[in-house]
């Protein structure tokens, strides 16, 4: 079983797997007569294939016990997927690379703060929604559309805290 202890999400630590969504860390500009703070482009939204759409969901999803035990990492090959909780719920973050085969070597772990959202990258290789503490409302941002966005892979893996 690999062994991980999820470290704080940054911005340059998640990179390879895609973006952090924060605005805490985001430029903006003003909008609406001034009276609000546009943070704009946070995260690239990728729909790949014949007759992409991008769909928003809000996924509620009831909270993991930790140590969080896994038994798969799932992959979206053709679009990307973003998770922002909708009130500061933190969640645990496992990836890996994108390509055919995960290597154990290169898996990583991240717990949120609350305000932190995550975009994975067409193809990379994450856990499902691993809500820490109650249950989480989160807005979903992915792919809709034909053909096969979710390929499994399994993986015992095992994540703590610090």
């Amino acid at each position: 079983m690999l062994e991980l202890e999820a470290r704080p999400l940054t911005p340059e630590a998640f990179a390879p797997f895609g973006e952090v969504i924060d605005t805490r860390t985001s430029d903006y500009f003003h909008i609406n007569a001034g009276r609000t703070r546009r943070y704009h482009d946070l995260a690239k939204v990728e729909t790949l294939g014949e007759q992409a759409r991008t769909l928003i969901s809000i996924f509620v999803s009831q909270p993991v016990t930790v140590p969080l035990e896994l038994a798969f990492l799932e992959r979206h090959p053709q679009g990307s997927q973003a998770f922002m909780p909708l009130h500061e719920e933190r969640f645990i973050v496992v990836v890996a690379p994108p390509g055919d085969a995960i290597d154990p070597a290169e898996v990583r772990a991240f717990v949120t703060d609350g305000r932190q959202g995550v975009n994975y990258a067409a193809g990379t290789w994450h856990a499902i929604q691993s809500v820490l503490e109650r249950e989480g409302e989160f807005l979903v941002v992915d792919r809709g559309g034909e053909g096969n966005n979710c390929d499994e892979h399994p993986i015992d893996i095992r994540v703590t805290l610090p």
